[in-house]
């Protein structure tokens, strides 16, 4: 049984180390992969907007630099200026990063509840979709 509330606190401790000096939308993301581990991200914002890092990818980031892995249960939340935590949802380049992290089974703890990777994002695109265009003897399509 996954302690949702544990893992709902460590993104909210994170979140509190966001880097947002421009927007004040602080995120933290937290995760659990399949050994177990404890990953997690913030969000850091730069003044050319476009290079600023979502919370998740800082959290995909610690997954494969910590041994790698699948990630098994996910939440996402912002903080507001007194600090209390609301669940948020990805935004939808996150979703793809965190397909390829998790795939379809990943469970995320949503504003809804808990939903699986496959409901939070549909039709997803992944690795086997490559697979069916990839140049025979070649690494690429």
């Amino acid at each position: 049984m996954v302690d949702w509330d544990s893992l709902t606190r460590a993104a909210s401790d994170i979140a509190a180390r966001a880097y947002a000096p421009y927007s004040g939308f602080r995120v933290g993301a937290a995760a659990l992969a399949d050994d177990g581990r404890l990953v997690v991200g913030c969000n850091v914002e730069n003044a050319a907007y476009g290079v600023t890092l979502c919370a998740e990818c800082g959290l995909v980031s610690q997954l494969h630099a910590t041994g790698g892995g699948r990630l098994a249960h996910f939440v996402c939340v912002t903080l507001d200026p007194r600090g209390a935590s609301e669940v948020i949802m990805p935004c939808g380049r996150c979703r793809q990063l965190l397909w390829e992290a998790g795939g379809a089974a990943l469970e995320v703890l949503t504003p809804r509840g808990v939903l699986p990777m496959d409901a939070v994002l549909p039709q997803a695109f992944g690795p086997e979709d490559l697979d069916r265009v990839a140049v025979p003897g070649t690494n690429a399509p």
